[in-house]
């Protein structure tokens, strides 16, 4: 390949700008118009015209495919932090359905992980987060009864997503 072709891919591909790929954003910070609100702790944001699935890291929220409580009560409160929104996104890595887990701060800057756990609207996810800033979160949202903190029991989403034994009368 000649210079002139490589220096046109260069441009081309926005690698000349020092713009990361857009297949592999892993560790990486960058800015993208959220586009699709999938539900409580899933967006869609479109990054150099393509769109990326973003799973809000740290968080768990209720399941509105399933129908959980709350579950389209956090997608609205997603929604209403940041659809339409340029955000910024704190890559981690991607997880088993090729999503990319992520902090996202929107552009009132607010960390809108944190912002779901405050608003009641999700479980800091201890299985796959350590960070005792959502811990402690949680505990508050607990204790002052905000979103799903008011119902007596709420199921947490992992507990919600197991399997249901089938009953088979006779």
């Amino acid at each position: 390949m000649g210079k002139i072709a490589a220096l046109i891919l260069l441009l081309f591909t926005g690698q000349a700008f020092g713009l990361a790929d857009p297949g592999n954003l892993r560790n990486t910070v960058f800015n993208a118009k959220v586009i699709r609100i999938l539900d409580g702790d899933t967006m869609e944001v479109l990054y150099q015209n393509t769109p990326i699935k973003i799973r809000l890291a740290h968080i768990d929220c209720p399941e509105k495919r399933r129908k959980q409580p709350f579950g389209n009560n956090a997608k609205i409160a997603l929604s209403d932090l940041c659809f339409g929104q340029n955000v910024t996104i704190q890559a981690q890595k991607y997880d088993r359905y090729k999503r990319l887990i992520a902090v996202v701060i929107n552009s009132r800057k607010q960390t809108v992980n944190q912002e779901m756990i405050k608003k009641g609207m999700a479980w800091h996810f201890k299985k796959y987060s350590t960070d005792p800033l959502y811990a402690q979160l949680e505990i508050e949202a607990r204790r002052n009864k905000v979103g799903l903190w008011k119902d007596a029991k709420p199921t947490p989403p992992w507990e919600w997503r197991k399997p249901k034994p089938k009953v088979f009368f006779l």
